[in-house]
């Protein structure tokens, strides 16, 4: 049977075991430049989809490989100036340590991605709305994506989320040194314009009957799950959060649990009271684990006893859990939903302390993405406004 691999536009200029130098066309569109240094195979993006650009390119690259003199360009010598993989570079090795293992992953994926779409070559002052009305047209249609091809295409959240990652690279770059009394960037090309957001997202909250349903599943599951599941209910924080607990976080006596900045995606410690609920299942989680100082409270089944359980167990055993609690599958129902509901619960409290409860730094993110209003809670406000009460 023939194949059915598209062959991409390529073009080679030099001579082999030399100087040669290939141009091509990347599977998303994009022209690379391919080379030999040192013996090893090196790839740059060339930041444009001209072709013929692409070739006098190539043509100057073998040239100045096979020690001929040629005249720069200017808008080659701009290159001196700073550019995307550079500054990447500098934030991956500054920043990025900084943060949990899983944004660290992010942001080295995300940095790839607009080093491949806009160019490594491509200096920052001549960005412009254009090129990020084009990734933000790309991203959309799946045309471009972290990682290799084939891309899906996106909701305006994930885009909006990318976009994010840079201003916010380009914002720290703005204030951070260079060395020689001034800063890496003079100016942010991408700050002012609106950031695509999602209209309608989509935020569930789990239901008391849900909850009961699942707690009730749990105990058919494992021990660790019925603890991860009561703690994420009674105290409204992420699993992530949940599952990196230690013995030394939790103060039995005085009811009390501390939740450590490392383990917070928002890098807020703080302390908070425990529910009745929640103390009775951390004595449980003593009885089946004991355990002291940094050990985990909820340790993984196969990384030993200081090894914590980890996302993908805790996201299997809640799939696992809804299917025997007979729950029809709703997208976005999941560790989160029960964030959201402690939120909806607790409406009533003043929100300094709602905040104070579930970790969150600020009320405004409570009030926008996880407090939600029934339609019985609007009736009585209009009620309570006609009696005047």
């Amino acid at each position: 049977m023939a194949g059915t691999n598209k062959v991409r536009w390529s073009y080679s200029a030099g001579e082999r075991g030399r100087n040669r130098v290939r141009v091509y066309e990347h599977a998303s569109g994009a022209l690379m430049l391919e080379v030999r240094d040192r013996g090893r195979r090196k790839r740059i993006s060339l930041g444009h989809r001209d072709r013929e650009r692409a070739k006098q390119e190539a043509d100057r690259a073998a040239a100045r490989l096979g020690g001929i003199q040629i005249h720069v360009p200017i808008e080659e010598a701009e290159r001196a100036d700073l550019t995307l993989e550079k500054l990447f570079d500098i934030y991956g090795a500054e920043v990025t340590p900084t943060k949990g293992a899983r944004t660290r992953k992010r942001d080295r994926e995300v940095a790839e991605m607009f080093t491949l779409f806009f160019g490594s070559g491509r200096t920052i002052k001549t960005l412009s709305v254009r090129d990020r009305e084009r990734f933000i047209r790309d991203r959309r249609a799946g045309r471009v994506g972290p990682g290799e091809p084939p891309w899906r295409a996106v909701s305006d959240r994930t885009v909006e989320a990318d976009l994010r990652f840079i201003l916010a690279v380009f914002n720290w770059a703005t204030v951070a040194g260079d060395g020689r009394g001034g800063v890496l960037l003079d100016r942010n090309p991408f700050k002012g314009f609106k950031v695509p957001k999602e209209k309608n997202p989509r935020r569930v909250t789990i239901t008391d009957d849900e909850y009961k349903a699942l707690l009730a599943a749990a105990e058919h599951i494992d021990w660790r799950f019925h603890v991860a599941l009561v703690l994420a209910h009674e105290t409204g924080h992420r699993i992530g959060a949940i599952r990196k607990l230690r013995w030394s976080d939790v103060d039995l006596e005085d009811n009390m649990i501390r939740w450590r900045a490392e383990t917070e995606k928002t890098g807020y410690e703080h302390v908070t009271p425990m529910t009745p609920a929640a103390r009775a299942a951390l004595s449980r989680a003593r009885d089946r684990n004991p355990g002291i100082g940094d050990a985990p409270i909820l340790p993984s089944p196969g990384r030993g006893p200081n090894g914590h359980m980890s996302r993908y167990l805790a996201r299997d055993w809640w799939n696992k859990a809804e299917k025997l609690a007979g729950l029809e599958p709703k997208k976005g129902r999941g560790w989160h939903s029960l964030r959201r509901k402690f939120a909806s619960d607790l409406k009533g409290i003043p929100l300094k302390t709602l905040c104070k409860l579930g970790g969150w730094k600020t009320h405004v993110t409570v009030l926008t993405c996880y407090q939600s209003v029934d339609e019985n809670e609007m009736r009585e406000a209009l009620e309570k406004r006609r009696l005047g009460t």
